[in-house]
């Protein structure tokens, strides 16, 4: 019986030589990328028709928002990139 110790679980997330960890990883990539569309869907639904001046050229507003999404998805996808290269290195040696 241990009292007032912690117990640390290691999941195969915090493990970049794990087996489990790439196809957990790619799962959760999916699912975040149908999240990021789905937000993408609802603010081209939602937004309205206005549209404000940028460099002295109207832009649409819906685009905005969609800009930001998309720079997150391109985060996403090269985060996944280089934790895929990461895991092959590590595989290597």
């Amino acid at each position: 019986m241990v009292v007032g110790g912690s117990c640390r679980v290691k999941s195969a997330e915090s493990d970049p030589g794990s087996d489990r960890a790439g196809p957990n990883i790619d799962r959760k990539f999916w699912a975040a990328l149908a999240m990021f569309a789905v937000l993408a869907v609802v603010v081209w639904l939602t937004m309205g028709d206005g549209s404000v001046p940028v460099f002295g050229r109207p832009v649409e507003l819906k685009l905005i928002p969609l800009i930001v999404i998309g720079g997150l998805v391109l985060r996403m996808v090269l985060a996944r990139k280089a934790e895929k290269i990461r895991r092959e290195a590590a595989s290597r040696e």
